[in-house]
C-alpha cells in the first residue's frame, strides 16, 4: 500500500497520475472520432465498397 501513498503524495507520481488519464482520454477521444467517420464515409457511398 505505501505504493499507493507514494503515487498520490508525490509530485512526480501526481504528474504521472494525470499523464495516464490524459492519454487514456485522448485514446478514447481518438477511438470515437475515427468510428465517427467510418460511419459517415459508409453512409456517404451507400454502403458499398
Amino acid at each position: 500500500m505505501t505504493v499507493f501513498k507514494d503515487i498520490f503524495a508525490s509530485d512526480a507520481g501526481l504528474l504521472s497520475l494525470a499523464v495516464i488519464a490524459f492519454m487514456l482520454g485522448m485514446g478514447a477521444f481518438f477511438v470515437r472520432y475515427f468510428v465517427r467517420h467510418m460511419h459517415a464515409d459508409e453512409a456517404r457511398k451507400g454502403g458499398q465498397r
